[in-house]
């Protein structure tokens, strides 16, 4: 049995790529989308997608199959995630920074039946391809020249895929309970596992991220953050959902031209992470940019220090600035409202609307204010599970308060204040033990960035003889900036108890980041 086709043209969005449909037929000529300079209408991206999904189909992709999409942030990338839930399919985003062998390992563990990716990046997805044991095409954007057929899939061109097809969609055939996306998050160990979303956790988590960013479809939203992280996938849903435009950059590799791209198109909201603002911190040309336009300035992956906030400030007098803070397995948890960024800077916030957090100790009982505990998060953004993962998703979904419901225990310490306001302690794993005491490594962090000529510090743990574990800074100095080591540390043992004050402190030119833009503390380990 297959439900109605759905237009989401009137009440309730029941699935999410609805958003495009109800963009097209409320804006049809209204640019939706701006990539590598060429702009492109709401009406022209849901035929496209419309096209996609159709070749999909043609193609055996049926409901419930998963897609991959390995490929930058472009204009087929935009089209291919849409063109794929039409499709009734569940789509995999992969950072195109990955190589040969865990691409394999995606496409094998989620057995993928198709894959999306562009020209350029076929060294390393022919062969990824070529291993998998249940693909069967593989479309490809830009210069490509198909390899001779052998075994494997059937490779062809986007363009020859979509005019193959007709711009009539497949009938809907899924529900809001069936899975959109899987989102492969790595952690500290192991192998990455597939983070499972339904269209009720998309749905839910970008009406109450659209409702308190308050975006509507006057915005601009210029994003530099990779789709395939899934902080940039939300930019094209929540512009999409608004009926807004989305400037897409491939990356923040040239922070002079994202700014100058940003005053062109008069951008209205920009979203980053802590190592773009670090990079931002130590601009000195920004009268060059008339950034008056921009009104909110969003941020998560990790706490802003207070300094950042102060030049965000200076940079855009006009602008909001929403510290956020969540998890793949749950999107987004909590935000701090624009007004408390200057009396609660080191907080993360209070939990996004429908959402439920709470505080617990080891013996999962909660905790008042002011005590450290695991952050445990209710509410209908979290996750399915992880991708055939049963032991793996129980230990991060328990049973909550209510007969019958499962929470999320994200593994994450906090703490709250006497207002209910959150505040991020650090990973259960990565607490550090030193001479007895429990150390955070993000409690040294914040003191270290507090430092004048400070751009970026990340503090690991490694074993040692004597204190268990020595606490270990490595830190980042902004241009033309000098310091020593004894320096660094005088500091902070002047804001921080002598167990926390770093052992040694190490100056290196840059910390090693994720693809999301995170420090990777796992490689500098």
């Amino acid at each position: 049995m297959t439900s109605a086709q759905s237009t989401g043209l009137a009440g309730a969005v029941p699935l999410v790529h609805d958003y495009l449909t109800r963009a097209a037929h409320h804006f049809p000529d209204k640019v939706a989308l701006v990539a590598a300079k060429r702009r492109h209408t709401y009406a022209e991206l849901d035929r496209a997608s419309t096209a996609l999904a159709g070749a999909l189909a043609r193609r055996g992709v049926r409901r419930g199959d998963r897609v991959v999409v390995f490929a930058d942030n472009t204009v087929e990338t935009y089209v291919a995630f849409w063109g794929v839930l039409k499709a009734s399919a569940v789509v995999s985003l992969i950072n195109p920074m990955t190589k040969e062998d865990k691409l394999a390992y995606y496409l094998n563990d989620c057995r993928a039946s198709a894959l999306l990716s562009d020209g350029h990046l076929q060294k390393v997805f022919v062969p990824a391809a070529r291993r998998s044991r249940d693909l069967k095409t593989v479309i490809v954007s830009g210069s490509f020249e198909p390899a001779r057929r052998g075994a494997g899939p059937d490779f062809v061109r986007w363009e020859e895929a979509l005019v193959e097809t007709s711009l009539r969609p497949p009938m809907h055939q899924c529900i809001d309970i069936d899975l959109a996306a899987i989102v492969y998050t790595s952690g500290s160990t192991g192998d990455p596992k597939g983070v499972m979303l339904t269209h009720r956790n998309m749905l839910a988590a970008a009406d109450s991220i659209g409702a308190y960013l308050q975006l509507d479809n006057n915005e601009v939203i210029l994003s530099a953050l990779p789709m395939a992280f899934d902080y940039g996938l939300y930019q094209a849903i929540l512009s999409t959902r608004a009926g807004a435009r989305l400037v897409l950059e491939r990356s923040f590799s040239f922070p002079a031209a994202v700014l100058r791209l940003a005053a062109e198109e008069r951008a209205t909201c920009l979203p980053g992470v802590p190592t773009m603002f670090a990079v931002l911190s130590d601009m000195t040309n920004f009268a060059d940019y008339d950034l008056s336009a921009i009104r909110c300035v969003t941020n998560t992956a990790a706490t802003l220090p207070e300094k950042h906030i102060r030049m965000l400030r200076s940079l855009f007098p006009r602008a909001r600035i929403y510290s956020m803070y969540g998890l793949t397995e749950c999107k987004r948890c909590t935000y701090l409202p624009p007004e408390y960024i200057d009396t609660k800077p080191a907080s993360v916030g209070v939990a996004i609307p429908n959402t439920e957090i709470w505080l617990v100790d080891d013996l999962g009982r909660k905790v008042g204010p002011g005590q450290v505990g695991q952050l445990v998060v209710r509410g209908a953004t979290i996750m399915k599970g992880y991708w055939e993962k049963p032991e793996e998703t129980a230990k991060m979904l328990k049973p909550g308060p209510l007969p019958g419901e499962q929470v999320l225990y994200t593994g994450d310490l906090c703490r709250m204040d006497d207002d209910g306001f959150l505040y991020f302690v650090g990973r259960a794993d990565d607490i550090i033990k030193s001479r007895g005491e429990k150390v955070a490594p993000k409690e040294v962090e914040n003191v270290l960035c507090s430092l004048d000529g400070v751009r970026e510090a990340a503090v690991i743990g490694v074993a040692d003889p004597l204190v268990g574990q020595a606490v270990v800074a490595y830190v980042v100095l902004s241009d033309g900036v000098r310091k020593t080591e004894q320096e660094v540390r005088h500091a902070c043992a002047a804001q921080l108890e002598n167990f926390m004050v770093p052992r040694r402190v190490v100056f290196v030119e840059s910390l090693p980041k994720t693809p999301t833009g995170k420090i990777d503390k796992k490689a500098l380990r």
